[in-house]
């Protein structure tokens, strides 16, 4: 015996999520049919509305309500450091160490030629405008460690040189291979404070 289509339905649009397996996307079907319809309403709702308003900063690329982020207009902010990371879930988890006080660059992505991604995918040409009219003291370049982390490192530092003096990244603390978003505060505290110049 099958579940009744509709169920079957949700359950395949749940297993679109990430590392979402098909027994954890039946338990999250099960979950939604089990609560009343108000509940469901709002559910949909959330999600509509944040597809439907959520969208990026037009000064750093990160998500935003309106038309620049939170950080972005936050005048206490040092505005001549900027810190570049891949993913919006990369800012949010430097912001939660309250160790770095300047702001950000969200590169939408990494340099990935086996999945199609090259430097004209991510918001590059973006950054460089930024750095180009702004009087920027120093770039961190907070990405993962991975191959393709390394690889978008070294592009931005090749084009990012001319215009910048100081190219730094994150120091030791981060182990090869590992992802920002799953590391502690503590361990990004100590790679920011510990960042070393590029090149």
């Amino acid at each position: 015996m099958s579940f009744p289509k509709p169920l079957l339905k949700l359950i395949e649009e749940f297993q679109k999520f990430p590392s979402v397996g098909p027994k954890s996307a039946q338990r999250m079907a099960f979950h939604v049919l089990n609560r009343d319809l108000l509940h469901v309403e709002e559910l949909s709702k959330a999600i509509l509305n944040a597809k439907i308003q959520i969208k990026r900063c037009l000064i750093c690329q990160n998500l935003s309500a309106d038309g620049s982020c939170e950080i972005c207009s936050n005048t206490s902010r040092n505005t001549g450091t900027i810190c570049v990371v891949s993913e919006p879930k990369d800012l949010m988890a430097i912001e939660r160490t309250n160790a770095f006080r300047g702001t950000y660059h969200v590169l939408g992505g990494l340099i990935s030629p086996l999945d199609g991604i090259g430097p004209e995918n991510l918001s590059i040409t973006e950054l460089l405008k930024r750095v180009s009219k702004n009087n920027i003291s120093e770039i961190i370049l907070a990405l993962d460690t991975s191959v393709e982390g390394e690889a978008t490192t070294l592009y931005l530092h090749r084009i990012l040189s001319p215009v910048c003096k100081k190219i730094t990244r994150l120091g030791f603390g981060l182990p090869a291979g590992s992802e920002l978003e799953y590391a502690d505060e503590l361990t990004l505290i100590r790679a920011l404070e510990t960042r070393s110049e590029v090149g």
